[in-house]
């Protein structure tokens, strides 16, 4: 007998080996008509997986996260047979689901149209009304390479021959179409329903820039209609907040050829840049923090001591001086370090809590930088604590509370908590490893908020927090970070004299809360759609004069209100007034101050604020207190 545990508790009894497809059926006609796949003692599987003993069994559907991932991972491969169909001269390579849906990499010998993507998607539509069984069958390594090298689909034997030649590897065919692929997969075609192709972009084989340069079409996938709709909305919004254009037109920045990845800010946007810095700088010095300056140049013997030089060297820039070798920093951590060191370091000192806005250069692959988002040359908030294990628990419940504060300040109340616990390769005692996880944990728990357990995920030199910000559209953002590091500090020779005259190593804590100053001010732009809080505003208020009659008495205003520390400026063109209220609303100021004769004769201002408000006129003394309620509520 095989007994199978159900998600509710309960069990059922069958009398010999069964499909999970014949679990549902047993179960009801309902669930298996919605049935996608199953799980087996916790492994996602195709509907004709065999249970052959007692296990723990749930039905997969479109319900599920786990459903809609099947969903994603088929509609990939029903991309692939649509090209095949298509462009039987096409070769597939890889197809992997991603967030939001899924790519194939191809090869073909022109690039695809949008014409052809529109062709691709109708013939997905085409053979997914087939509803063609989707059958797997596994085959032995050599038989697999000699069957996909007859097909002519050379990249796909190059996979396999990289797989052991004892192993066996599964294939999945719908039709006319098979492909490698482990699995698991929706039962049939027709489970593909709500899926729209997005865009071609190019890929290298196997991700490296020395190989050969392929075709990746991106689509998307959901489990019902309204999902998809929702989706590609949302899209659209972000399309409209896509911080590149907004930088553009609100006059920001660029991003210029003669320096790829790295960001030329213009005045507006230096302001921005400006107020992020000097309010973060104004957390380090409330919170025990000691600003400090490290080089951008550093020699790779350092680099070779922390390990970057082997294991990082491809995206670090490197140079050469008088037969030494030396590189831009990618991090701050390891100058911090030379900075504990330069001294005797007492337990008394510790924690010790250093902080930089710290610039640093990673050879980013031309095609993964993405406006400010994404670059070769960027700023951190960085952080670095050196502590004893018994600090670690109080200072991680202190950044914890001061992340939040930040966040909250600057539009983000929607935060996802993660910690990252040891991975099987790591160095430390079990001991010093529980410490640090336990302190992890207990500094959320003290916080309030729910966390997700991430197994095996931590660094080989400590575990980790990963905060993630969620933004008005829903989308996440990973920013803020604590680490606990157990090597560096070793590898570098770092220590303190303890209460008993020992020498010791500190725990060193890295700690980012907004993480590179340029992609979160590309968050920033996007969260608010370039219409950004008061105290962030590059320009908060413009005042306009309705004739030349009242110059005198704009000058007079913008004075006042820059004497008070506003970022005012006066609009004394030769214009009709709705012209300039149309500009500087297109421009997302939030005040624009209008004077006529009658505002220059009781001295008062006409109040419009962002969004087209018309607050009428008041006292500018009225005015000051309004905005600068604005500015320290961080309205």
């Amino acid at each position: 007998m095989i007994s199978i545990q159900l998600p509710d508790g309960s069990r059922r009894e069958y009398p010999a080996a069964l499909s999970v497809g014949d679990v549902a059926a047993s179960i009801g006609t309902g669930l298996a008509k919605a049935a996608l796949g199953g799980k087996v003692d916790g492994k996602v599987v195709d509907l004709s997986h065999v249970i052959d003993h007692d296990a723990q069994v749930a039905i997969v559907t479109e319900k599920d996260a786990d459903g809609l991932e099947l969903i994603r991972h088929s509609t990939a491969h029903l991309l692939a047979y649509a090209v095949k169909s298509l462009y039987p001269d096409a070769q597939v390579t890889i197809g992997p689901v991603i967030e939001n849906g899924f790519y194939y990499d191809f090869a073909y010998k022109r690039p695809f149209t949008p014409e052809d993507l529109a062709a691709i998607e109708a013939k997905m539509t085409e053979l997914a009304k087939k509803d063609e069984k989707v059958v797997r069958r596994v085959l032995p390594r050599d038989e697999a390479v000699e069957h996909f090298k007859a097909m002519g689909e050379a990249y796909k034997a190059e996979i396999i021959e990289s797989i052991p030649a004892d192993q066996d590897v599964s294939l999945y065919a719908e039709g006319a179409f098979e492909d490698l692929c482990r699995g698991p997969h929706v039962p049939s075609t027709g489970k593909l329903k709500h899926f729209k192709l997005m865009k071609v972009a190019g890929a290298y084989w196997r991700g490296d820039h020395r190989n050969e340069m392929l075709q990746r079409i991106y689509g998307t996938a959901w489990a019902t209609k309204d999902d998809l709709q929702k989706y590609l909305l949302m899209l659209e919004e972000a399309e409209k907040r896509d911080h590149r254009r907004l930088g553009r037109e609100l006059d920001l920045f660029h991003i210029d050829e003669h320096a790829p990845g790295v960001v030329f800010w213009h005045p507006k946007g230096w302001t921005v840049w400006q107020e992020v810095e000097q309010y973060m700088r104004r957390v380090y010095r409330d919170n025990g923090y000691q600003e400090v300056k490290g080089p951008q140049l550093l020699d790779r013997t350092l680099w070779e001591a922390t390990g970057h030089w082997d294991k990082y060297r491809d995206n670090m820039f490197t140079t050469e001086s008088e037969k030494r070798d030396y590189a831009l920093k990618p991090m701050n951590c390891p100058g911090h370090i030379l900075i504990f060191k330069h001294g005797v370091k007492s337990y008394r000192d510790l924690p010790l809590r250093f902080g930089e806005f710290g610039q640093c250069h990673r050879n980013e692959p031309t095609g993964g930088l993405h406006g400010i988002m994404r670059v070769r040359g960027f700023t951190q908030d960085d952080g670095h604590i050196f502590c004893t294990e018994d600090q670690i628990l109080p200072e991680c419940v202190a950044y914890t509370a001061l992340l939040q504060k930040v966040y909250k300040d600057f539009g983000f109340t929607d935060i996802i908590y993660k910690v990252a616990t040891r991975p099987d390769a790591r160095i430390g005692s079990d001991e010093v490893w529980d410490k640090a996880e336990h302190a992890l944990m207990e500094s959320l728990r003290a916080s309030g908020v729910d966390f997700i357990i991430s197994p095996g995920d931590g660094a080989f030199y400590g575990p980790k927090i990963e905060y993630t910000l969620k933004d008005a559209l829903g989308r996440q953002w990973q920013c803020g970070t604590m680490q606990v590091d157990f090597s560096m500090p070793a590898r570098l020779g770092a220590e303190f004299v303890d209460e008993d005259g020992q020498h010791k190593t500190p725990v060193m804590l890295h700690r980012a809360i907004v993480g590179s100053l340029e992609r979160f001010i590309g968050i920033l732009i996007e969260q608010h759609a370039g219409a950004l809080p008061v105290w962030l505003a590059p320009t908060q208020v413009v005042v306009a004069n309705i004739t030349d009659a009242q110059a005198d008495y704009v000058s007079e205003i913008v004075k006042s209100l820059q004497k008070q520390g506003l970022r005012a400026s006066a609009d004394l063109r030769n214009e009709k007034i709705t012209y300039k209220i149309r500009q500087h609303s297109m421009q997302k100021l939030p005040y624009i101050l209008v004077v006529g004769d009658k505002e220059k004769a009781n001295g008062s201002v006409a109040v419009r604020a962002r969004g087209n408000q018309d607050l009428g006129v008041m006292p500018l003394q009225d005015f000051l207190s309004r905005i600068s309620a604005d500015i320290t509520n961080k309205v």
